[in-house]
């Protein structure tokens, strides 16, 4: 499933989606797109039959600590994330596609910190539109505590993120088992009685 929003927070429109779902949008009206990949993937052929478009390739992997041979998202990557939002708030844009590999983590921190930079004290409403464009979302949380440090948020953008996340595994609480499985048990609420279900 792919999900859209209005530019509540934005303005344009932004799609999130993982990679199985790229080629859903060739004909979307797709102008900008953020592609999220792991370092060693290789770039998705779908880009072929989108139109001319202006597109930026970041390649780190998901992972919210730091882990032998992994590319670990930090200040770095986070700051790549507001400066882009920053020229696309310059620029034309018809709609942003944010896409990682299941359109679960980091595109869905990516899209998160796009709309926390323009709007102090919504953090809350910001993570509650991410749940509400795209239900089975987790964003990554360590790429959202440095846009919390580096936007000066003291904390709140990190505690909407804890919000969202204790609302999520309730909802999906398979969800939150595969990211806890996946390394991330910390991130997640209740994890000792959802791993017994």
């Amino acid at each position: 499933m792919t999900d859209t929003f209005p530019p509540r927070f934005l303005p344009y429109d932004i799609t999130i989606c993982g990679l199985d779902e790229l080629c859903e949008h060739g004909s979307s009206g797709i102008t900008h797109v953020i592609s999220i990949l792991d370092p060693a993937h290789p770039d998705p052929e779908d880009f072929s039959g989108y139109p001319a478009h202006d597109r930026v390739v970041w390649r780190f992997d998901d992972v919210v600590e730091q882990v032998e041979d992994a590319v670990v998202p930090g200040a770095e990557q986070v700051a790549a994330v507001l400066e882009t939002g920053k020229r696309l708030l310059a620029e034309p844009v018809g709609r942003l596609l944010i896409h990682c590999h299941a359109g679960v983590s980091r595109s869905t921190a990516t899209a998160a910190i796009l709309m926390a930079q323009n709007a102090p004290g919504r953090e809350e409403e910001v993570f509650a539109e991410i749940a509400r464009i795209r239900p089975r979302s987790w964003p990554n949380s360590r790429m959202v505590r440095f846009a919390d440090e580096m936007l000066g948020r003291g904390g709140a953008l990190s505690a909407a993120l804890k919000a969202h996340h204790q609302r999520i595994a309730e909802r999906h609480p398979d969800l939150a088992r595969a990211i806890a499985r996946y390394g991330r048990a910390h991130e997640v609420p209740g994890i000792e009685t959802l791993l017994k279900q």
